[in-house]
């Protein structure tokens, strides 16, 4: 089945949040919704979904801040792993994000998810340990 990549619309909403679920994307901490409000805030257009026969199949975040480029929310549905579909939605979005002058993309991968450190792995992103930490700034639940 032919898959399509294009911007994220409100209407996928439903469809990409059950995908967040059946992938293990989402954390208690953070609402899906909002996290998606908050990407149409921002470069809308850096926010990419693939589709095959009218359902969405894939997702992925990217945003660019001048300094470096990050992805977020890679996810293939699972019955259509192994099909390219994420590879193809990391390399729409660092076309996009090349396209803006971004020199460098970021990403963070849970520890103990050597499936995804692999699979950027094989993109060409330089496995490396570092320490990564955040603060919430505004609490979703």
């Amino acid at each position: 089945m032919t898959t399509d990549i294009r911007p994220f619309r409100p209407s996928d909403t439903d469809e990409v949040v059950a995908l967040w679920h059946a992938t293990g994307l989402t954390r208690p901490w953070n609402d899906p919704r909002k996290d998606i409000e908050r990407k149409l805030s921002v470069q809308p257009e850096l926010f990419l979904v693939a589709t095959a026969g009218g359902a969405v199949v894939g997702s992925v975040m990217a945003g660019y801040d001048g300094h470096r480029g990050w992805l977020y929310y890679l996810a293939a549905a699972p019955e259509r792993r192994r099909e390219g579909i994420a590879r193809a939605l990391v390399a729409e979005a660092e076309r996009r994000l090349l396209a803006l002058g971004c020199p460098k993309v970021q990403l963070m991968v849970r520890p103990g998810n050597e499936g995804a450190r692999g699979f950027y792995d094989a993109l060409g992103y330089e496995p490396f340990e570092t320490w990564a930490t955040g603060k919430r700034l505004i609490a979703d639940g």
